[in-house]
């Protein structure tokens, strides 16, 4: 493992994205992004032997198809002709009709970078052992799958108690971007729920509607199916109230549409990064709206964010305030997955 942006750059493209010697690269980023980022990964690119590019736009203001009217014919061009395509807008391009686009060609491995920092770029690729980090996450997964049609039952210490019976796996997180697909960043396990069977309260501690910000009051979500009512959140409320009603229908908020356990040793909350915060242990994004990955969902994907949060499934205590507690097994795995530096 390395301590260089450099070189977690490096980790990030020849390892996880799998990038072979003359493939083409694109790397879209916005104005907002972190410069430090794309050069590296400009850089790590150019130094695997591929032909590579970036294209910076404007921050675009929503996500997916939202951002459609947004997109210019030589940012399709340009994703459409790629192999590997790595993007760092913030609000992401996934979920919008170029992306189903480049996923329907099945050729494209598409990284969701969005607002991926350089702090985040070293911290999740470059001090941590991604083959012992795997093992903890498809450990978790298992369980996870075994437990479909089960209840699960997440709580926080802000008065979070949300249940919900396990959904079918909407889609899975491979250890390298060997094939055509969309891949995330690592560092999260997702559940996904029933929507429907969802029910309780939800205490929103940061969340990402049109931008990612933390909350200066808590946000209180009520849910009974779909997502009921909103309180709370101070100014941030107004924003989340028309994130909701767009990503849902006919003038509703929708459905929650999963749930995720963060497990990276060495990702931080720093307040500023919506990719890095979920991922820091014990936390969790909830993911709203309409599901980005299916083709035509992603009208819009509001995620709100939890702390340190307890998880039962069918019964059993696995992750207590953050920390996994169950099954011994999944414990032990979990014991050896600790931050890599030098």
């Amino acid at each position: 493992m390395t301590a260089t942006v450099a070189g977690a750059a490096d980790v990030l493209m020849r390892d996880y994205m799998a990038l072979e010697p003359n493939e083409t690269v694109l790397i879209t980023a916005d104005t907002d992004s972190d410069e430090v980022v794309w050069q590296a990964v400009l850089q790590a690119s150019l130094l695997a032997g591929a032909n590579a590019s970036v294209l910076l736009i404007p921050p675009l203001p929503y996500q997916g198809r939202l951002a459609d009217p947004y997109l210019t014919p030589a940012v399709s061009a340009a994703a459409l002709a790629a192999d590997v395509w790595i993007d760092f807008t913030f609000p992401y391009l996934a979920g919008s009709e170029l992306h189903d686009q480049a996923m329907e060609g099945e050729h494209i491995r598409y990284l969701l970078g969005a607002d991926l920092n350089a702090g985040g770029l070293l911290r999740l690729f470059g001090q941590v052992d991604l083959d012992r980090y795997f093992a903890v996450h498809h450990a978790f997964d298992a369980l996870v799958n075994e437990a479909v049609g089960k209840t699960v039952r997440i709580t926080d210490n802000a008065g979070t108690d949300v249940s919900f019976i396990l959904g079918q796996r909407g889609f899975s997180k491979p250890r390298r971007a060997d094939k055509p697909g969309t891949v995330l960043v690592p560092g999260q396990c997702t559940l996904f729920p029933d929507v429907e069977t969802v029910k309780g309260r939800i205490e929103v501690g940061a969340i990402f509607h049109e931008y990612y910000t933390s909350l200066a009051a808590p946000m209180t979500l009520e849910i009974d199916g779909r997502i009921r009512a909103i309180a709370g959140g101070g100014n941030e409320r107004f924003v989340a109230d028309r994130a909701l009603r767009r990503a849902g229908s006919d003038g509703d908020y929708g459905y929650v549409i999963h749930f995720t356990h963060g497990i990276h040793p060495t990702a931080r909350v720093t307040g500023d990064s919506f990719i890095e915060d979920t991922r820091a242990q014990g936390n969790n994004a909830i993911g709203m709206g309409m599901p980005w990955w299916d083709p035509g969902g992603g009208e819009n994907h509001p995620d709100a964010v939890l702390f340190l949060h307890t998880i039962d499934i069918d019964g059993r205590r696995v992750v207590e305030d953050g920390a996994i507690v169950g099954p011994e097994s999944l414990v032990a795995l979990a014991a050896e997955l600790r931050p890599v530096v030098g």
